[in-house]
C-alpha cells in the first residue's frame, strides 16, 4: 500500500507539472510556419488579398505564413485538401463566394463546407467588371445584348471554373437579359485573362482591382460593373444595372477558414489579428484605392454570413436552372 501511495503521489505530481508545460506549448502558436491554401490561381483577387493578409500576420505573429495555390475543379481541390489537414491551426484556407456556390452546384463532393471547416474572418469585398475584347463591336451593354441575340451561341465568356463568382455572374447576366453566350471554364483565372487579351474568348467577368489597369491600357473594353453603385476606381464605367440588366448584383468576397476542430483559442487569435489588419488605416486605404472594401465581422457573424450565402446561391441555381456538376 505504501508503494502504491508513492506511485499515486508521483503520478499526481507529474500531472501537476505537465499541465503548465502543455498549456505553455499550446500558447506558443504559431511555433512553426503556417500554410494558407488558396484554391485559386496566382495573381487573382483572392490570391492578392491572401498574400496581403499573410504579410500582416507574419508581422504580428512573428511567424511565416506560406501561400500554397491549389486551383482546379472550381476550388474543390484546394478546399478538400484543407478539410483533410490536421485541425491544429497550421493549415488555413482562403474562402470566397465560389465555395458557397459549390455547396449546391456540385452534387457529389467529398466534404461539406460549413461542417468540415470553421469560418475565421472575412477579408474584403469587391465588385466585378465585365470586359470584352476590343474586336467585339459593342461599346455598352445594350449593344452587346443586341449582338448576342443576333448571333446566339457565338460569344464565349470565360471563368476560373464552374461555380466561380465569374461563372455565376455570367449565368446571372444570361438569365436577366435572355442572351445565349457560352461558358468556357478554366482551371484558374490566369488562363481566362490570357485568352481575353488574345481574343480566344470575347467576354470576361473579373474583379475590379485585377482588371482596372488592363482596362486603362485599352487592352480590353469595360462594359459594366457588378455592384449597384459605380466602382470608385472606375467612375466612368456604368453598372450593369444602369446598362439595362435590372437589379444585377454579384460581388466577390474573400475570407479565411480552418479545418473543423481547430482550437477556439487559435480561431480567436487569428480572427483578432486579421480584423486588426483589415481595419488598419494603411491596408484599408490601399484596398479601397484598388476598388476593394475591407470586411469586418465577429466570428459568429461571419459564420452566419457564409450560411446565408450558401442559401442565397442555392436559390439562384434553382431559379436559373443551372445544371449541377458532378
Amino acid at each position: 500500500m505504501t508503494l502504491l501511495r508513492h506511485v499515486a503521489a508521483l503520478a499526481l505530481l507529474t500531472g501537476c507539472v505537465a499541465l503548465p508545460v502543455a498549456s505553455a506549448a499550446a500558447d506558443d502558436y504559431p511555433s512553426r510556419p503556417v500554410k494558407i491554401i488558396v484554391p485559386f490561381g496566382a495573381g487573382g483577387p483572392a490570391d492578392v488579398f491572401a498574400r496581403a493578409i499573410a504579410t500582416e500576420l507574419q508581422k504580428s505573429l512573428k511567424q511565416n505564413f506560406v501561400m500554397e495555390n491549389r486551383p482546379g475543379a472550381g476550388t474543390t481541390i484546394g478546399t478538400e485538401a484543407a478539410t483533410k489537414a490536421p485541425p491544429d491551426g497550421y493549415t488555413l484556407l482562403i474562402v470566397s463566394g465560389t465555395q458557397t456556390v459549390n455547396e449546391t452546384l456540385f452534387s457529389k463532393k467529398p466534404y461539406q463546407l460549413m461542417r468540415d471547416l470553421v469560418p475565421i474572418a472575412p477579408l474584403a469585398d469587391t465588385d466585378l467588371v465585365m470586359v470584352v475584347h476590343p474586336s467585339v463591336p459593342a461599346k455598352n451593354l445594350g449593344e452587346l445584348v443586341a449582338l448576342a441575340k443576333a448571333k446566339p451561341g457565338t460569344l464565349n465568356y470565360g471563368s476560373s471554373g464552374p461555380g466561380s463568382n465569374y461563372h455565376m455572374a455570367g449565368e446571372l447576366l444570361k438569365n436577366i437579359t435572355g442572351i445565349d453566350i457560352v461558358h468556357v471554364p478554366y482551371k484558374g483565372s490566369t488562363g481566362a485573362r490570357t485568352d481575353i487579351l488574345s481574343g480566344q474568348i470575347q467576354i470576361l467577368f473579373d474583379a475590379v482591382p485585377t482588371m482596372t489597369s488592363t482596362i486603362e491600357s485599352g487592352m480590353v473594353r469595360a462594359i459594366g460593373t457588378s455592384g449597384l453603385k459605380r466602382a470608385a476606381s472606375l467612375p466612368n464605367v456604368p453598372t450593369l444595372d444602369e446598362g439595362g440588366a435590372k437589379d444585377f448584383q454579384a460581388t466577390l468576397w474573400v475570407g479565411m477558414m480552418a479545418p473543423a476542430g481547430t482550437p477556439q483559442r487559435i480561431i480567436d487569435l487569428l480572427h483578432r489579428e486579421i480584423t486588426k489588419a483589415v481595419t488598419s488605416p494603411d491596408l484599408k486605404a490601399a484596398w479601397q484605392k484598388q476598388g476593394a472594401v475591407p470586411m469586418s465581422m465577429t466570428q459568429p457573424e461571419f459564420k452566419a454570413f457564409m450560411q446565408k450565402e450558401v442559401d442565397r446561391w442555392a436559390k439562384v441555381i434553382a431559379t436559373n436552372k443551372i445544371s449541377l456538376s458532378n
